[in-house]
């Protein structure tokens, strides 16, 4: 359906699985990527700085043929030198397409509300689309088959569970949170993923939460602009460090996943991150696999530059 703004849960089943493939394939054959933005580039717009991000958006713009154009935030000044609208609609003058990492979740419909070129959300406070997809690609590499699978997300309901419970919700998996009260994911998340058929549970316990558990994830305690809040973080999450005794509740063959950037000794041991079920490693690489699979999905699916993608 035609949204200025299109969700996760917008999506379907097929189409999930047609990204999770298309990415696969265009990993195993670089040569088969096709080049749909030779002669145009793609405006990335930062608001927070990412490592991964960054990176892995640029080298996908630029293995599609494009030119990225990396912007920084005081090079704009959303809403204090110029208005969300009138940055948007600049580049929008430029470019085949607008990915931007931002604290609000409005800045980017904002921005898709003016424009008429695909606006990709690299990360904002409500989701991480492009982190979701990256995670889906590396369990379907490892395990192949993604339906009936368990993955128990141990941590903050963030940004990140958010997307990943929607994702799963498309591919079968079962989707388990565990939480400290107060940083539970939230009620609408979660019918919203069990409205796409999705199975989600929330917990308190992690160790409950990993009984059965295929994959085990986490994500910082603190997150960036959160800073404030990191003491009374780590008291609230004490007990929830993904550690080798935690894991050996899960299944035997159970991976470990982490969206990184990780805390060693906070919300992940050493021994796990850097041991021999971690899939930290290729999850990262997959970021540029899933970002480029959706820039040309929105793409093809315009006969115009109209899509946008955002949650």
């Amino acid at each position: 359906m035609t949204r200025n703004l299109l969700e996760i849960d917008d999506l379907d089943p097929a189409r999930v699985l047609q990204l999770i493939d298309r990415a696969r394939e265009w990993k195993a054959t670089p040569s088969s990527v096709p080049k749909p933005l030779a002669g145009k580039g793609v405006a990335l717009l930062f608001e927070k700085p990412s490592a991964r991000t960054r990176t892995s958006s640029e080298m996908g713009v630029v293995t599609l043929g494009g030119h990225p154009v990396y912007i920084r935030p005081e090079e704009v000044g959303l809403d204090t030198r110029e208005t969300v609208e009138d940055v948007a609609r600049t580049l929008a003058g430029y470019c085949a397409a607008l990915a931007a990492r931002t604290y609000s979740h409005s800045t980017l419909e904002r921005m898709a509300a003016v424009v008429e070129i695909p606006v990709v959300n690299l990360l904002s406070d409500a989701a991480h689309p492009c982190q979701a997809l990256a995670d889906l690609i590396t369990l379907a590499e490892h395990f192949d088959k993604l339906e009936g699978r368990r993955l128990a997300y141990i941590g903050d309901g963030n940004n990140v569970a958010a997307s990943l419970a929607l994702a799963c919700a498309f591919t079968g998996i079962e989707f388990v949170v565990a939480s400290p009260e107060g940083y539970e994911l939230s009620d609408e998340v979660a019918e919203r993923a069990r409205d796409l058929g999705g199975i989600v549970e929330l917990l308190a316990d992690p160790y409950e939460a990993v009984r059965d558990a295929d994959a085990v994830y986490t994500d910082v305690w603190t997150s960036m602009g959160q800073e404030e809040e990191s003491a009374a973080r780590r008291l609230a999450f004490a007990g929830y460090t993904v550690d080798a005794t935690l894991m050996d509740a899960a299944l035997p063959d159970a991976v470990f996943l982490h969206c990184l950037p990780a805390h060693r000794g906070e919300e992940v041991s050493a021994e796990v991150i850097d041991g021999p079920r971690s899939l930290v490693w290729p999850q990262a690489a997959h970021r540029m696999d899933a970002f480029r699979a959706l820039l040309v999905d929105l793409l093809e699916r315009t006969s115009g530059p109209q899509s946008r993608v955002g949650g």
